[in-house]
């Protein structure tokens, strides 16, 4: 047993160092993604997480995450969210395991516009120019044909929606962990419970100290989501949000079913906060519900993780309360993810400042969660390849340069 006096990082040299192709850094959506892939495609692959995934300390978790192929946040993103429907349905077709419930998905916003989300503007009209681009199906509404189609909503009669009926739910903590499955299957090691302390190029690789050795890499994808930014250096260029997650008891949670419900993004004003966004109900009797938050940057270890009942009441009343009908203010469970964003809320995909070796990749801001099988796939690609892709050049670092 390693006394408290003995230096950490000279106890970790007691132990023998393993090396592998390629080492994955956080085995969240995006890294479990990607030593899938990578173990898919035979590559010696080692999955290094602080925590056991799935679990509820990051932000991948949480019952279910919205997907959709008309995505508001831009262009670059419409070929990653499609390619991973793709591969969501591949992976059940293999496994039988059901990751994801296709049950429509509305985005709505007054009809004078205003809708600024994730650092677009205009998040209802360029949802739909995005989908037109792609030719993803769609169609725009106005507010008396969404009050015919769903009178769980009150709305107000100046709204302008767009309805996408391939969107859907994803189930998170499912499609991890049948991701690490697979690829312990394939071959792959997962060291979990495992912090990394530190990492350093050396002249053929990578070394990785944690608290329970040393890692030998000829290559590094860092997808350590909240704890990327301290790990990496990238404090400058990625904050981390604490963020709540609310289900609230419905008087009629069968009018909130997935088959007369879709995932909806519901912006209703101008301000920064002035956007709810609500899910099917998917236990049949509660309706998951919430906002987000950007008021104070935290350390990833120092996070409040208890929602108060005055929270979830001042969310419901500011959000839910007559726009949900007949969703109450009494909350079954609540809960607490992790966002980290960046200035512009897009994506971090570039090399680590100073190394040729260890890539960083963050599907960041809120909305990585959809794009993460088709991230991991092409950064599986990546960790053999010595360029970066065309592909991901919109997310990289030097877009922050001065």
């Amino acid at each position: 047993m390693r006394h408290e006096s003995v230096p950490l990082r000279l106890w970790a040299t007691a132990f023998t160092a393993v090396s592998a192709d390629v080492v994955v850094i956080g085995l969240g959506a995006v890294g479990s993604a990607t030593l899938y892939r990578l173990a898919r495609q035979g590559i010696q692959a080692i999955g290094i997480d602080r925590f056991h995934p799935p679990h509820d300390r990051g932000s991948t978790h949480g019952e279910s995450r919205i997907t959709r192929l008309g995505v508001g946040e831009g262009h670059a993103y419409a070929s990653l969210v499609r390619r991973s429907h793709e591969i969501w349905r591949e992976l059940e077709a293999e496994t039988g395991e059901a990751l994801m419930l296709r049950t429509g998905g509305l985005i709505l916003g007054p009809q004078a516009g205003g809708t600024s989300h994730h650092g677009a503007a205009d998040f209802v009209g360029r949802s739909i120019a995005v989908a037109t681009a792609n030719d993803v199906p769609h169609e725009v509404l106005d507010s008396a044909e969404m009050k015919r189609r769903y009178p769980q909503l009150g709305l107000r009669g100046d709204e302008r929606g767009y309805f996408e009926p391939s969107a859907g739910v994803v189930l998170p903590e499912r499609a991890v962990a049948l991701q690490l499955r697979l690829a312990a299957q394939l071959g792959a090691t997962l060291r979990l419970g495992e912090p990394v302390l530190s990492l350093a190029e050396t002249q053929g690789g990578v070394e990785i100290v944690t608290d329970q050795g040393r890692v030998n890499a000829g290559r590094v994808i860092m997808a350590a989501g909240a704890w990327l930014p301290g790990l990496a250096g990238l404090g400058a260029h990625a904050k981390v949000f604490r963020q709540a997650s609310h289900w609230y008891a419905a008087d009629n949670a069968a009018a909130y079913a997935p088959d007369r419900f879709p995932v909806m993004l519901w912006i209703h004003g101008s301000a920064e906060h002035d956007y709810i966004y609500a899910f099917p109900s998917v236990d049949g009797a509660t309706v998951k519900a919430a906002s987000e938050r950007y008021s104070a940057p935290l350390d990833p270890d120092a996070v409040d993780r208890v929602v108060t009942p005055e929270e979830s009441a001042g969310i419901h009343s500011r959000y839910v309360a007559g726009r949900l009908l007949g969703v109450g203010s009494q909350v079954v469970p609540a809960g607490t993810c992790l966002y980290t964003v960046t200035p512009d809320a897009g994506f971090l995909v570039d090399r680590m400042p100073g190394t040729s070796r260890v890539i960083v990749a963050s599907a960041c801001s809120g909305h990585g969660f959809k794009h993460s099988p088709a991230l991991g796939e092409a950064l599986a690609g990546m960790a053999t390849a010595d360029e970066i892709p065309e592909s991901m050049a919109a997310f990289a670092l030097e877009r922050f340069a001065a």
